[in-house]
């Protein structure tokens, strides 16, 4: 032990060993918490990002089925319309 102490300034080196020791696990410890944090920034992105298609999906989903609904009744009326027609040229 005393041959650690008497070789010129060998308990400094240990102390500064200790400090960046100490830098260096603070250093991972924070950069391990920044990529979990922005992980999970992401990850909220994609939810949302997810929950915003769903609905825009039912949405579409909607706007089929009224689109087929409309076409229906055009159809329905278009054939109305042909009977009228043919009404006022039969009287006509």
């Amino acid at each position: 032990m005393s041959g650690i102490l008497a070789s010129g300034g060998s308990a400094s080196n240990v102390s500064g060993d200790i400090v960046i020791l100490w830098i260096g696990v603070t250093l991972v410890i924070f950069g391990s918490l920044a990529v979990i944090l922005r992980a999970w920034f992401n990850l909220q992105a994609h939810r949302s990002d997810a929950v915003a298609l769903a609905s825009y999906r039912k949405l579409a989903e909607e706007s089929v089925a009224n689109q087929q609904e409309l076409a229906t009744e055009l159809t329905r009326l278009a054939k109305k319309v042909e009977a009228v027609e043919k009404l006022m040229r039969d009287v006509g």
